[in-house]
């Protein structure tokens, strides 16, 4: 039995440039449906910036019916109004999945590069070159934004896969420490 296949919408957020890649999952196989970028950078006023995104975000989940939004959690930087900025962002594009009740996931940018290329610290460039070569891309006409987004939405289909860790204890008085409402 053939089961529904899973639509996953991956998002590198930006208050700049947002990436976005769909991704569906056929016979256990990610297949890259669209991938594209949103440019709220043209925008002067970062509240118009916050609109567009939010806007935008809305439009592509409307359009693509995702299951799942799997989207790159911000990085720690030395730029605190920068990191509130992108912080924002992400917030505006999350909210539009939930007004859709799309569940969302989020992952550390070195989760998303060593789900795809193996190297946690692995450039832009190296991830959209094992994008190219292992999914068939023709072209990255899209961008390094795009092919993030597409990595993430592909992260998390490799993430469902992998059994959850179970938590590890040390020793015993570890275990009464992390479970004191376990223990009598």
């Amino acid at each position: 039995m053939n089961q529904k296949p899973l639509k996953i919408l991956g998002i590198d957020p930006g208050t700049t440039v947002t990436g976005y890649g769909l991704v569906e999952i056929r016979n256990n196989q990610p297949v890259i449906l669209n991938m594209g970028t949103l440019v709220p950078g043209r925008y002067s006023d970062h509240y118009q910036r916050l609109k567009h995104l939010h806007e935008r975000a809305l439009h592509l989940i409307e359009e693509y019916r995702p299951d799942v939004m799997a989207i790159e959690a911000p990085f720690y930087g030395k730029n605190v109004q920068s990191m509130l900025k992108l912080g924002r962002g992400q917030g505006v594009i999350m909210a539009a999945a939930l007004h859709h009740s799309v569940p969302i996931h989020e992952y550390a940018p070195l989760l998303v590069k060593q789900s795809i290329t193996g190297m946690g610290r692995a450039s832009k460039q190296q991830v959209a070159y094992f994008l190219q070569k292992v999914y068939h891309l023709a072209d990255l006409d899209h961008g390094l934004d795009a092919s993030d987004a597409v990595a993430v939405a592909i992260c998390h289909f490799i993430q469902q896969g992998k059994p959850q860790k179970n938590k590890e204890y040390k020793n015993w008085s570890d275990f009464v420490k992390k479970n004191p409402g376990r223990v009598k």
